[in-house]
């Protein structure tokens, strides 16, 4: 499957492909040896495998590198009574083929956000949860549409986020795909924590009080003024209240040395990344999990972020799987 200007393809990753990441070992089952197919899956994951987004929001490259080593380290986990991986289908790559200096990166942007958006809706069936891990936060405009038109009604989105990505209607990258989603009535409710002050202008903080949107900054936290797993369980116990149809995202440039498109030693811990995972994924009316921007560059990187997404997204099935059983 291509996009339709053929820059963008789908690959997929069947049973037997998914098995050659696998390191079989007498005695042992490993997740990718247990997998589920689509008609059968709860969860179907995308490996999107593109750096267009940040690079056209001035970021850099390598989010494009994050999928082979993530698939690598989720499929080599043990399937046991904690999490078996028959509820999971790995469904494929997203990925660009080619990119042509005269081509403005906003309008492959564009293209990406038809294909993932065309993907989805050939893929998912309404009871079914996406998840898609890699590339940029672009790819949550497609994601947002998505749902949100499947269920014909507007998505509460809550982010874990350096960034607001809220940034001005200028033409599709991955800093505005909130403001877009919002503008196209995509959203109803935008929630988004740990924003840092000193990289969020003034414009992008004054929109989202003008929409009226919940936000908190890091600075918060760190004068102790509030905990993040406080703030997590308040804005989970009004979910569960109002039932509102929830997207979950969460920037891994939020998380301090994460090899991303804007590391930074000032972030969150891993472990506080899991805790958002699960409070959040804890959650039976979750439409879909989002890790976007990991970008890593080197083998020691690709280890480390690989395991990181490995252990994020089984948190959110593990959580989520529970959820529908009470």
């Amino acid at each position: 499957m291509k996009s339709t200007k053929n820059n963008f393809s789908l690959e997929r990753l069947d049973k037997t492909a998914a098995e050659r990441f696998v390191s079989a070992r007498a005695g042992e089952t490993k997740l990718g040896q247990r997998l589920a197919s689509i008609e059968e899956a709860k969860y179907v994951l995308f490996v999107i495998a593109e750096s267009v987004g940040p690079r056209a929001n001035h970021g850099k490259s390598g989010a494009e590198n994050g999928g082979e080593a993530f698939l690598s380290k989720l499929l080599n986990m043990q399937s046991n009574e904690f999490l078996s991986g028959e509820s999971l289908c790995v469904w494929g790559t997203i990925q660009m083929e080619r990119e042509e200096p005269h081509v403005a990166l906003y309008d492959y942007v564009s293209e990406l956000d038809d294909f993932v958006h065309d993907v989805l809706t050939d893929v998912i069936n309404e009871g079914q949860v996406p998840i898609v891990v890699g590339g940029g936060h672009n790819n949550a405009f497609p994601l947002i549409r998505f749902k949100s038109q499947q269920l014909s009604q507007r998505l509460t989105i809550v982010n874990l986020d350096a960034h607001a990505d809220y940034r001005s209607l200028e033409g599709r990258h991955s800093g505005n795909s909130f403001s877009y989603a919002f503008d196209e009535g995509f959203i109803d409710k935008y929630h988004v924590f740990g924003l840092h002050p000193r990289y969020n202008s003034q414009k992008i903080i004054d929109d989202l009080r003008k929409d009226n949107h919940y936000f908190t900054f890091d600075t918060s936290y760190l004068d102790q003024e509030v905990s993040y797993l406080e703030d997590f369980f308040a804005l989970q116990e009004r979910f569960q209240k109002n039932n509102s149809h929830v997207g979950l995202e969460l920037d891994m440039d939020a998380i301090a040395y994460m090899p991303s498109s804007a590391m930074t030693p000032i972030g969150i811990s891993l472990h506080v990344a899991r805790q958002y995972i699960r409070t959040f994924g804890a959650l039976s009316n979750v439409d879909y999990l989002h890790l976007p921007e990991a970008a890593p560059k080197t083998d020691r990187e690709a280890a480390w972020v690989g395991k990181a997404l490995a252990y994020l997204v089984t948190d959110f099935i593990e959580m989520h799987g529970k959820s529908l059983k009470t």
